[in-house]
């Protein structure tokens, strides 16, 4: 396997639950571990053919980025890769529909599943895309590892900018940098 997938070199994320928050502004994020810092900056570029989205680490050091694998790519796959090796260390594969959307994280060799996050609640997801003001209905997903155990949640919370707690319950071998990047990447490309 060209990357590692359970670490990526420029960050380090030991904590089980992390607080995710959009600006106010445009589609820009920042996860904070449980003491409150900031681990992990994320913002969508602008007016770029394939949706990008570069990572940063508290100090503003590019860690790895997540690009669409095609053009306007509302439901496919995009790939995060390493900022210091180049090198892709998981696919995130997007499988939507109006009942339930569900997310992969794969290994970029050999695209074994390594995590599912799925929405919770066809209702809620239904309500979410169709009801007037939809979008402030908090999301929620469950995160399972590939024998479908599971391991988190992402739980939104109702605030005037999109904000969230991202939980690993059982963190082993799950890679915490693509699942607290899959959770901000989310909530940009749908417009959550």
């Amino acid at each position: 396997m060209s990357g590692d997938h359970d670490s990526i070199r420029g960050i380090t994320l030991d904590d089980d639950s992390y607080t995710v928050e959009q600006s106010l502004i445009r589609n820009k994020y920042k996860a904070m571990d449980q003491a409150g810092n900031v681990v992990l900056r994320g913002k969508q570029k602008m007016l770029k053919m394939k949706e990008e989205f570069p990572f940063t680490d508290a100090d503003g050091n590019e860690v790895f980025t997540v690009k669409a694998g095609g053009i306007m790519d509302i439901a496919g796959n995009y790939t995060m890769i390493d900022s210091a090796t180049d090198e892709p260390v998981v696919i995130l594969d997007n499988d939507f529909s109006i009942f339930q959307d569900t997310w992969r994280v794969r290994d970029p060799d050999t695209e074994e599943l390594l995590a599912q996050i799925d929405s919770r609640g066809a209702l809620i997801t239904l309500a979410r895309a169709y009801l007037p003001f939809g979008a402030l209905i908090p999301h929620k997903y469950e995160i399972t590892d590939s024998g479908g155990n599971h391991v988190g949640n992402i739980d939104g919370q109702l605030s005037i900018r999109d904000r969230y707690e991202i939980t690993i319950d059982d963190p082993r071998g799950l890679p915490k940098e693509a699942i607290i990047a899959a959770g901000m990447v989310i909530d940009a490309i749908q417009g959550n």
